[in-house]
């Protein structure tokens, strides 16, 4: 018996979109000379709310980038937003970077740098303010923004999470 994919009523599903965050390349001295290596930082999303990152390594830039494609296609995480803007100020840390991750009022934009606002822009935050403290590393920002996006929650979270109501706070 095939199981059927069923698809929730009333929510039509983005299609993915993908971008090259940043390509490293490595090299190795050999005895006809140097063997460069190629390595992908991707970013995947559908711009509403769903974003991954992922990392390929191979021998040629293309086939990198397909790799990279494919692994973060594996690790999808859905993110808690607020309109435009995210709930609520959050810190994200990964390794020796830490980003601050501020929600702004409706016209200011994605405020951060190239790493973050990969990240930030596909996973459908259009007005934030950002600021990265420590290393700028492009591998550690997207992981630290990452983490900061994961570590939001929503009002309702909050509620079944602590079983009260929290009273509505007006934004702007």
């Amino acid at each position: 018996m095939a199981l059927e994919a069923v698809e929730p009523t009333g929510q039509e599903e983005k299609p993915l979109e993908e971008t090259v965050v940043k390509v490293f390349r490595c090299s190795k001295v050999v005895k006809g000379g140097r063997r460069f290596s190629f390595a992908a930082l991707v970013v995947l999303g559908d711009h509403a709310g769903t974003v991954g990152i992922g990392y390929g390594k191979a021998n040629e830039v293309p086939l990198a980038v397909e790799k990279g494609i494919k692994d973060a296609r594996k690790s999808l995480h859905g993110i808690a937003l607020l309109g435009r803007t995210i709930p609520h100020q959050v810190i994200g840390r990964y390794r020796a970077t830490k980003i601050i991750l501020v929600p702004a009022s409706p016209g200011t934009g994605v405020i951060a740098g190239s790493s973050a606002r990969a990240v930030l822009e596909y996973a459908g935050v259009q007005d934030i303010l950002t600021k990265v403290y420590g290393s700028t590393s492009a591998k550690n920002v997207v992981k630290a923004t990452l983490d900061g996006l994961l570590n939001l929650r929503s009002k309702e979270m909050v509620e079944s999470l602590r079983g009260v109501e929290v009273e509505a706070v007006k934004r702007w």
